[in-house]
């Protein structure tokens, strides 16, 4: 008995670091992570981070430098983030998906930003959730605000 419940053990935490990201789930438009009504200066900040059930959202803006520019710093500061890797996307294309494991048992994370122009206004929206279970305990909004923290920080 105990030796079929370390295998399944095993199996399950192999499961979770091999099973591969699907960027046709995982690459797709966050949505507006505040409605277009409601719009005001969020400068980036872990002010701007609003905790949802099974991640974090964020809209920061309007940004000074093209979506473009903002995008390419924002990729810089997350894929210099340990255990953090592009799964798809280009700041060119305007939206970058990012995957991050937790050290221990290697959940993996998303996080999609994506530049709107609203108004003539540029923004990025992010938005992290995870992808096992159903609660992160702050793990994700903890990264936003330490991303955003660190791109206002430029």
């Amino acid at each position: 008995m105990f030796y079929a419940l370390l295998l399944i053990l095993v199996g399950g935490m192999a499961w979770i670091r091999l099973a591969p990201d699907d960027p046709a789930r995982w690459h797709v438009d966050p949505g507006p992570a505040i409605s277009h009504g409601a719009l005001t200066a969020v400068p980036p900040g872990p002010d701007s981070v609003i905790v949802v059930p099974g991640g974090a959202r964020a809209m920061i803006g309007p940004l000074e430098a093209t979506g473009e520019a903002a995008l390419g710093r924002l990729d810089t500061i997350a894929m210099a983030t340990p255990r953090t890797r592009r799964l798809a996307g280009s700041p060119k294309e305007g939206r970058i998906t990012w995957v991050t494991r937790s050290a221990t048992f290697g959940f993996p994370d998303y996080t999609t930003a994506e530049v709107r122009v609203v108004d003539g206004m540029i923004f990025i929206d992010l938005y992290a959730r995870l992808r096992y279970g159903r609660r992160d305990f702050g793990v994700n909004a903890a990264r936003l605000r330490d991303w955003l923290s660190r791109l206002g920080a430029d």
